[in-house]
């Protein structure tokens, strides 16, 4: 059997031109609590945050109102499901250090924070079908992070999702717990989504700077894929 396709359905490029995702994969990692030296390279990001983003009006930022505006384009009202990174950075500036929950956890954190940007981990050495960006048909099951209460998607709202297993509703919105990163997970891949104004070469540049934070406090074997409108498809491999 080999491994695992990640796909984006062609109808998130015709919905969203000119926006791709990197994806992050790696293997034979270790999952720990992060050192100090994180720790301080999270609460430096949300410093920073705040020459970065208006926080009287965190939306008006340009890479927050994209997904403002990619939610309102799928019928998601964008003030009742925020983005995740609006979401953060709402905490950040509010005065509410993120917790520090692990490495990869934290690394994908630095990077939000550092470039206004969406991304999230997901543990891939619990996956056993194929995984894919698309949009849902209302059939799919959602468990979100933390809890233990099953909901149905939404007809037409953008999830990431193996099968009928929903792992991402509205996007960016909220995280199951299904592929939540834990201390005995071996294998992930991250997404880093490049939304325009967010542009290609600065996904891949994030990419690249996300493989060296992994391979520097998590070890392991780590590379980096781009799915585009051109190659919305790879396999779950090296």
């Amino acid at each position: 059997m080999g491994k695992p396709f990640y796909s984006i359905d062609n109808s998130i490029f015709e919905m969203f031109p000119g926006y791709c995702r990197g994806v992050v994969l790696a293997f034979d990692i270790k999952v720990t609590g992060s050192p100090a030296e994180l720790v301080s390279m999270l609460r430096d990001a949300e410093k920073a945050l705040n020459n970065k983003v208006n926080a009287d009006d965190p939306a008006s930022h340009v890479r927050i109102n994209s997904w403002r505006e990619a939610y309102r384009l799928f019928g998601a009202k964008p003030a009742k499901f925020r983005s995740s990174i609006e979401g953060m950075v709402r905490r950040v500036l509010n005065g509410n250090e993120l917790p520090s929950i692990n490495t990869v956890v934290d690394i994908g954190n630095i990077l939000c924070l550092k470039y206004i940007i969406t991304a999230g981990a997901h543990a891939i050495d619990v996956v056993k079908g194929d995984i894919s960006l698309k949009i849902a048909t209302g059939e799919e099951s959602f468990t979100p992070f933390g809890a233990d209460i099953t909901e149905q998607t939404e007809p037409g709202e953008i999830i990431f999702t193996e099968g009928k297993n929903c792992l991402v509703r509205r996007w960016s919105w909220r995280q199951a717990e299904h592929t939540s990163i834990k201390s005995a997970t071996t294998a992930f891949e991250m997404n880093i989504d490049g939304l325009p104004p967010v542009t290609r070469d600065e996904t891949e540049g994030i990419c690249i700077e996300a493989v060296d934070l992994i391979k520097r406090f998590c070890g392991g074997r780590v590379s980096y894929k781009i799915l585009d409108s051109d190659n919305p498809k790879i396999e779950l491999t090296l």
